[in-house]
């Protein structure tokens, strides 16, 4: 199959099963905007619970905040953004399309084929205003990172939770790019979560900081299941480091629909730059005290940062499968990542005693996974409705089971089956689910 039919497909499908849909779509939707649906609503969560475990709570020296997404717009000058972050636009002086500068191969629109115009700079961050009067509202952005959400809070954070360098604040959370040309279904939008750790270390250790999470944050993404063929470290060269960066390394996926790799999460060395500016712009001191060296400094800062959404569109492509020999199409989401982990069935909707057991057995799984109840068409569809959203396993209630007890347990991937005694089914499950 084609990388850019099997990309199709899978932008089918999310849509299809509930994943993702074009935001507004009843009006014709707003291009770079998307609403997640139920499914999507649990793969995201699932997505943020294991990106906090790993990065939050499992260590003893990261805290976790949630910041305004409207900021005092002090912030945005302070951090550079409204001189430094800067995209730049090429229009066709035909069609008059706008095309993202570092996105074309050659300065011809691919659409007319003729040359674009001379680039000229843009600022992506949407203008929003603050106050009930249009004389006197301010003026200000959505927040386009939430990264300087940490950076204003950071002596909140070290007067109320006093902590030993190194150190981290995470967030998780929206952030807004009026980006010029979206596309590639969920790789670039307009509005998207964030999840961004600012990890505050000695100036000397920050070399050896930055290593340790390239390998940590390569290693996450091994652990969710993606393949490291799929995966590559790419270190952005001097020339194109952010205003702020005195080095980048970008973890990259081979995505389908360019078959190339491409980014999906960055990570930083952003040295004293931003402690030091909202030092400077605010008055308030944020340099930090050394109660071992008995001095006050700038720490410097670690940014593991990544879009909770190019890491969504991964792995609906990672695990994407079409079982040719069974005819059926499968998401093969790891059963942390599934956002269903069980599905139930009566065997026939219109038996009442196999509708109450299979019931009865939902309920009590339900107060330990997520799960889902389906009596609708026959077994072989439910079945494959299931192998589609990605749910690990199947349980069918069966005229055996009304007689001993036990039901049918089905495996997605391999389509086994064991029967199962229904008070064991919980601890099955748990030990299966990991």
């Amino acid at each position: 199959m084609k990388d850019e039919e099997k990309f199709q497909k899978i932008i089918s499908l999310a849509k299809r099963r509930g994943f993702v849909w074009p935001s507004s779509e009843i009006y014709g939707g707003l291009s770079g905007f998307y609403d997640f649906g139920p499914l999507g609503v649990l793969l995201k969560e699932n997505i943020k619970n294991e990106w906090k475990k790993v990065v939050v709570f499992q260590k003893e020296e990261i805290v976790l905040i949630d910041s305004s997404i409207i900021l005092n717009p002090k912030v945005w000058q302070a951090s550079g953004h409204q001189e430094e972050f800067i995209d730049l636009l090429s229009e066709c002086p035909k069609c008059k399309r706008r095309f993202k500068t570092d996105d074309l191969e050659e300065n011809l629109c691919p659409y007319c084929k003729v040359e674009l115009l001379p680039p000229k700079k843009f600022n992506p961050m949407f203008k929003t205003f603050v106050g009930s009067s249009e004389k006197t509202a301010i003026e200000t952005f959505l927040r386009p990172e939430t990264a300087q959400g940490i950076f204003i809070n950071f002596k909140n954070v070290i007067e109320s939770f006093p902590k030993k360098l190194p150190f981290g604040i995470a967030q998780i959370g929206k952030a807004f790019r009026n980006e010029i040309s979206p596309g590639n279904f969920l790789f670039r939008i307009r509005e998207f979560e964030q999840m961004e750790l600012e990890y505050f270390v000695k100036p000397e250790e920050a070399e050896k900081y930055h290593q340790f999470w390239i390998e940590e944050r390569f290693k996450w993404y091994q652990n969710l299941g993606i393949s490291k063929n799929h995966l590559k470290l790419y270190q952005v060269p001097k020339k194109d480091l952010a205003h702020y960066s005195k080095a980048t390394t970008e973890i990259h996926y081979l995505f389908p629909f360019s078959g190339k790799f491409e980014e999906i999460e960055g990570i930083a060395n952003r040295g004293d730059y931003d402690l030091k500016t909202h030092s400077q712009f605010s008055g308030i001191d944020l340099t930090y005290f050394d109660p071992f060296s008995q001095k006050r400094f700038f720490p410097y800062v670690i940014e593991p940062s990544l879009g909770i959404e190019r890491v969504f569109l991964a792995l609906l492509c990672e695990f994407y499968w079409e079982d040719k020999e069974r005819e059926r199409v499968v998401l093969k989401f790891p059963p942390k990542l599934a956002p269903i982990k069980v599905a139930v069935f009566p065997l026939l909707s219109n038996k009442p005693q196999l509708v109450s057991l299979a019931k009865e057995i939902y309920q009590n799984l339900k107060k330990e996974f997520i799960c889902a109840f389906d009596d609708s068409g026959n077994i072989g569809k439910r079945y494959y409705r299931q192998d589609e959203i990605g749910t690990p396993f199947c349980i069918t209630v069966d005229f055996q089971s009304l007689e001993d007890e036990t039901v049918t347990l089905r495996d997605r991937d391999s389509t086994s089956q064991i029967r199962i005694h229904k008070k064991e089914i919980i601890e099955f499950l748990k030990e299966k689910l990991k």
